[in-house]
């Protein structure tokens, strides 16, 4: 196990090593941390370093049925649970992260690389708030009143579905956790989580912070690889409904063993999200928003990020330097370092396809690449997997740089001169998830908008998800919407129609 002291508060430092040292090797099952059965584990790297940050459990069929298990005896209970009483236990569960958030956001950042004073402080702010809005909304989990006959009542009811399956990535694990568990619990569903290999802990530490709130076995967690505790989870007969943000591959597979089952699944998918900038554009808060949209100082390692960027041909040249001198100006290095911008990427696998499509970009004839600002060199950084945010123009539209996420700093810039043209280009994508339009003419921003398919769309700004607005994508990437009320009522509960003949 590493040693951090150097790196951080030493206060801080030794409640990290003292966590770490308690979710060695354990799932959380029924409120407890558990052992895998097998006893395996999975190695989990601080990616800053290469070193080992520590063990986590390697889940096989067996912890998959424990987990489900506990969670389908849990059930009963908590769906009889007034949907009040579960609002105002989520209500305290937000109270109780926020008084651990400094331990569990230095955990963040050991092992997924983000930066602790530009990602993980910000991601657990909005993990806080998804899991506020969600607790105020269980009043919402009402029926109707359907004007039928007057001398029969009808009227519907919202009932939860049971077991749900809430598969996690590693780049925002808190975030994308609470947009699932969240509404998820409050509709009344227990629920088994499986968090990411590669960033198990905080995850795990907050879930556990929630469910010592709730009856045991109202929420599980268990970490293991796609193969053997994902797709696992997913085909369990006793899971009623699958909600995975990921990989298109990955969400496909998904999707073929639910239909199997045919049980209800909401997909948060890839994405290669355009930026397109108009000739009236507000230059400076333009480039501000596309580093910010690169989700740089994750190191564009996001599915909304704005990797493709269509800059009006009379603004195109001051775009780029401007970006490219903005870009310049952030720190790598330290994901503990209170002057650190940009963090690692998450893994010498992502590193090294992040750099195989810089090298096509530089061996692309008419293309251009620029690397913007300076990578570490402290020594204890040696093996770290940083990477320079890269800018690239002049590519052609099937460039696999402009066609596929890349997931990593890398950014293309195009020039454009036809509107119609360019809103072909942006939707000309297998992928719909977010879209951004930069100009000062409302009349301009109205008509693009309505053009562009995609399903998160905005205008002169780019945000993350927040919640309260409704989230997700059109065609590859993903099915359903999350962040909002609509989510949990369409996605966490099933509708039942009752007719009572009063004559």
């Amino acid at each position: 196990m590493i040693n951090i002291a150097t790196r951080i508060d030493p206060a801080i430092a030794a409640a990290v090593s003292e966590l770490l040292q308690q979710l060695a090797g354990r799932h959380l099952i029924g409120n407890a941390l558990v052992t895998a059965v097998a006893g395996a584990t999975l190695d989990v790297i601080d990616p800053a370093t290469g070193q080992v940050l520590g063990r986590a459990p390697a889940a096989t069929s067996d912890d998959v049925a424990k987990a489900v298990d506990a969670a389908s005896a849990a059930y009963p209970i908590w769906a009889a649970t007034p949907a009040r009483q579960r609002g105002r236990l989520l209500a305290q569960a937000a109270q109780r992260i926020a008084e651990r958030s400094e331990v569990i956001a230095a955990v963040l950042a050991l092992e997924t690389g983000k930066a602790l004073r530009t990602e993980c402080r910000g991601e657990i702010a909005v993990a806080i708030d998804i899991i506020t809005l969600y607790a105020g909304l269980a009043s919402e989990l009402k029926g109707e009143t359907l004007p039928f006959d007057p001398q029969v009542l009808s009227f519907t009811t919202r009932e939860p579905l049971g077991v749900v399956a809430a598969i996690l990535p590693w780049n925002v694990p808190l975030v994308l956790m609470m947009l699932k568990i969240a509404p998820a619990l409050v509709a009344g569903n227990t629920v088994v989580v499986k968090a990411s290999e590669e960033a198990p802990f905080a995850t795990i530490e907050a879930a556990r912070l929630i469910a010592e709130l709730l009856p045991p076995g109202v929420l599980n967690v268990i970490c293991g690889t796609g193969r053997d505790c994902g797709m696992t989870l997913v085909e369990h007969p006793n899971v009623a409904k699958v909600t995975f943000t990921g990989s298109q591959a990955v969400g496909e597979l998904i999707y073929q063993s639910a239909a199997r089952k045919i049980i209800p699944v909401s997909l948060e998918l890839g994405g290669k999200s355009p930026m397109i900038v108009y000739p009236d554009a507000d230059l400076p808060r333009a480039v501000a928003g596309a580093v910010a949209g690169m989700r740089f100082t994750r190191q564009g390692q996001s599915c909304t990020a704005a990797s493709r960027i269509y800059v009006h041909a009379s603004r195109f040249d001051d775009f780029v330097a401007a970006l490219r001198d903005a870009v310049s100006t952030l720190t790598i290095g330290d994901p503990l370092d209170e002057a650190t911008d940009i963090g690692t990427v998450i893994s010498q696998k992502q590193k090294t396809k992040i750099e195989s499509y810089i090298a096509l970009g530089e061996a692309t004839p008419g293309a251009t690449t620029l690397r913007c600002g300076a990578l570490p060199t402290a020594s204890h950084l040696k093996d770290g997997l940083f990477l320079q945010p890269t800018i690239v123009t002049g590519l052609p539209e099937d460039s696999p740089l402009m066609r596929e996420e890349i997931f990593g700093p890398v950014v293309c810039v195009q020039s454009w001169s036809d509107e119609d043209d360019v809103l072909a280009k942006a939707n000309d994508s297998d992928f719909g998830l977010a879209a951004t339009v930069w100009t000062m003419d409302l009349r301009t921003a109205l008509r693009a908008t309505a053009r562009l398919d995609a399903g998160y769309v905005q205008v002169n700004q780019n945000l993350t998800i927040q919640p309260n607005l409704s989230y997700g994508g059109f065609k590859k990437s993903g099915l359903g919407k999350e962040a909002s009320l609509e989510a949990m009522l369409e996605h966490f509960t099933r509708k039942k129609t009752i007719v009572i003949d009063m004559r």
